[in-house]
């Protein structure tokens, strides 16, 4: 359950982010529902492969590097989806940084058991 909420949180933040970043297109809401399903199994497979072998070009760059991958996985689901466009390093680094900050804040409500998690303070 929580895998299907994650899928669906990616693909809220894709559409999200094809209607504010000028450079990244997709076709309709199935499509980035779509686009979210791919971009998870990519962030899932293919990018700790690259965090390890980039590890120093991102040791140099204090980490910052870390943009350029997910950049990288977002171009190359928009590779392998078709329906979503991203059209350039801009676009992507952009659309990239905000995708990572939706979902990064609609997960921190979200238990791995796709549960609503309810944040008190003490």
């Amino acid at each position: 359950m929580g895998f299907l909420i994650r899928v669906l949180v990616n693909g809220l933040a894709i559409y999200l982010v094809a209607r504010i970043v000028p450079g990244i297109a997709v076709s309709s809401v199935l499509t980035a529902l779509g686009a979210g399903l791919v971009l998870g199994l990519v962030n899932a497979i293919v990018r700790p492969i690259l965090i390890v072998l980039t590890l120093p070009a991102t040791l140099l760059t204090l980490g910052l590097f870390l943009f350029v991958l997910n950049a990288f996985c977002l171009w190359l689901t928009s590779r392998l989806v078709g329906g979503f466009e991203v059209h350039g390093a801009w676009a992507a680094l952009a659309g990239a940084f905000l995708i990572s900050a939706v979902s990064w804040v609609l997960n921190a409500f979200v238990s791995d058991r796709g549960r609503i998690v309810v944040v008190t303070r003490r």
